[in-house]
């Protein structure tokens, strides 16, 4: 897909309409919360609380989720609603390909464990292969690294086959990256691609070292880096892809707008960047969305956002 054939066009215009017509890619999001209030809310067929439009990072999001949302969605059937949901949603977007993380706890909602979120996760692969290409996340907080237990849980999931990157979530201070170098070292053996959140609320240096220590491929986030010429250098030089989400970092007050979001420092300085969606749920933007947001915010060209998309769609042909 080459830049110039109307992706521009369509943002100047203001057109969400055309811009979902257009691929994209979302390598940022997670299926527990990648469905819209809106399609659950049809599916229960009731009305349900909107997130606030600020929140005290991940603490304060919490504060929402765990009443408001996580009653429907801590099931086997309530996580194939919001995967199946969210999958759907990305195709109505225009999004050809989609690497959503399903949580390593997943499988403790299956009768069968294990077996039943690979069954599930192999029947959404199948029944979306014609019109995207997901491409199924091992996801993992940061929280399980340290407990025996939940990593008997991990580590078959990484030998599955399914599961085509691996990525570390939740409290950045939950555990050092040291801790988890042997899960991940299990994975760049299995061939999966590694992915982290880190320099969402810490430092440039946290992404520097994080990436340094568990030899990832992209940082989830790590918006940090804006902070430092050195590391933003260095993430360059290395080829260490970025993928943001503006939005959840404006509502979880990492920055205070987008207009001032740091994605546009980090492209400048050499930084390979994308766009994308992280919660659907809590924070209901669209990648389509994302891209508008930027352009009305002046954040970046019509052209620089055809760039970045075409960038991130040329990075996942093979």
């Amino acid at each position: 897909m080459r830049t110039g054939d109307g992706f521009a066009e369509a943002l100047r215009a203001g057109d969400v309409a055309a811009v979902r017509r257009f691929p994209k890619t979302d390598f940022h999001a997670h299926s527990y919360l990648s469905a819209r209030i809106e399609s659950l809310e049809r599916e229960l067929g009731q009305a349900l609380p909107r997130p606030p439009r600020r929140m005290d990072g991940l603490t304060g999001m919490s504060e929402f989720v765990t009443p408001a949302i996580n009653p429907y969605f801590n099931t086997a059937e309530g996580a194939e609603f919001a995967a199946t949901a969210a999958a759907a949603d990305a195709i109505d977007d225009g999004v050809s390909i989609l690497e959503m993380s399903f949580d390593a706890l997943t499988p403790r909602h299956y009768p069968d464990g294990l077996q039943g979120l690979l069954g599930f996760v192999r029947s959404l692969v199948e029944q979306c292969r014609d019109r995207i290409r997901l491409r199924p996340e091992l996801g993992i907080s940061r929280r399980y690294i340290c407990a025996a237990d939940l990593m008997d849980l991990a580590l078959p999931a990484i030998a599955s086959d399914i599961f085509t990157s691996i990525d570390l979530y939740d409290v950045e201070d939950a555990c050092a990256p040291e801790d988890a170098q042997p899960l991940y070292a299990q994975a760049r053996a299995q061939g999966m691609m590694l992915k982290a959140h880190v320099g969402e609320f810490s430092s440039a240096d946290d992404v520097r070292r994080t990436v340094e220590v568990l030899d990832l491929d992209e940082v989830q986030h790590g918006v940090a880096a804006a902070d430092s010429t050195d590391v933003m250098r260095w993430l360059a030089e290395q080829g260490v892809r970025l993928n943001v989400c503006p939005t959840s970092n404006v509502m979880l007050g990492v920055v205070s707008d987008i207009e001032s979001h740091p994605i546009r420092r980090l492209h400048d300085h050499g930084v390979a960047v994308t766009v994308n969606t992280d919660d659907l749920t809590v924070f209901g933007q669209s990648v389509s969305d994302e891209y508008l947001n930027l352009f009305r915010a002046g954040v970046f060209t019509a052209e620089e956002l055809d760039g970045i998309r075409v960038a991130a769609l040329a990075s996942r042909r093979a």
